[in-house]
């Protein structure tokens, strides 16, 4: 299966419309130097900053971007060097696993790199991913750089869908992505290289789940020899919570946050006051256990007995 890091995709699935709004800004020297691209995590905001960035910087450049079929020739340099972190018109911020944040030396660090002189005259692009993780420190020493940022240095911040503080969000122009449940299943299968119904049943597919996430929940299938195909969501949560699967691996931690928000939204039509509450509790304790970086360990335990053992 593919390595999904957006950093390695050579080819852009589904997201055709938005990138090509992007390279007509560009082409008519319309393109906003400050751009927030917004939507689900593993819709593909990230691999779509990437194949614009090479767009750009390959222009002049052998093996340049194909801008019809939306590839990147990864023979290309510009490809080459931002891959192995040596393009001086390319930096690259994303959380520090370490911290479980974007800390202030992350931002520190890139005001050094734009105070050097750029050795070329082509653009400059900043990429932060994830921002949601920025911390109020963070925050603070960026608003100072967007607010009067360089000529030809251009930001892109990922928002993953989560709340940002509106000094942030007012200095940037917002794109929207989004995607029906029907176009995340064609691109989940395309990064697959096979038809995903083979390897998953529909009562673990939530509807709003993005390509990213739904391949991923795949391959952790497929990796852990779990039969996805004949699993049922409330069997592969017990499984997800008793074997601490989520401690070993982010992503199946922020996928386990997801389906128990899709477990609830399941059984809505058996709805009881009871569980009406619960619902409520547990949507809010999720929400703070990613807003304030808590331990997930206590709610996943206390989710299984108080709601998956009943």
């Amino acid at each position: 299966m593919n390595n999904l890091k957006p950093i390695n995709q050579t080819k852009l699935f589904g997201l055709d419309k938005y990138i090509s709004e992007l390279i007509q800004l560009y082409k008519n020297s319309k393109l906003p130097n400050k751009i927030l691209l917004s939507g689900p995590k593993g819709l593909g905001k990230s691999t779509l900053a990437f194949h614009f960035i090479n767009f750009i910087l390959s222009q002049n450049e052998d093996s340049s971007y194909d801008a019809i079929n939306f590839v990147i020739n990864a023979e290309n340099h510009s490809f080459k060097t931002v891959k192995n972190g040596s393009n001086l018109n390319f930096f690259l911020i994303d959380i520090d696993l370490k911290y479980k944040s974007i800390n202030i030396d992350q931002i520190r660090d890139l005001i050094s790199q734009l105070n050097k002189s750029s050795l070329n005259n082509k653009p400059r692009f900043i990429l932060i991913d994830n921002i949601e993780f920025l911390n109020i420190n963070s925050i603070n020493a960026l608003l100072k750089i967007l607010e009067e940022p360089s000529s030809n240095i251009y930001f892109i911040l990922i928002n993953n869908n989560k709340k940002i503080l509106p000094t942030l969000l007012s200095r940037c122009i917002n794109f929207k992505f989004s995607l029906t449940n029907q176009e995340s299943k064609i691109i989940a299968s395309k990064l697959l290289g096979e038809d995903i119904n083979e390897f998953i049943n529909d009562d673990l597919i939530n509807y709003y789940i993005s390509p990213g996430n739904l391949y991923n929940l795949i391959k952790f299938g497929i990796d852990n020899d779990y039969d996805l195909k004949n699993l049922k969501l409330d069997q592969f949560l017990k499984e997800v919570i008793k074997k601490n699967h989520y401690k070993n691996d982010n992503l199946i931690k922020y996928l386990t946050f997801e389906l128990i928000e899709f477990y609830f939204t399941k059984v809505n039509s058996l709805i009881s006051s009871d569980f009406f509450n619960k619902y409520h509790y547990f949507i809010k304790r999720i929400s703070d256990t990613r807003k304030f970086n808590l331990d997930e360990e206590s709610l996943f335990l206390e989710f299984e007995n108080k709601i998956l053992n009943e």
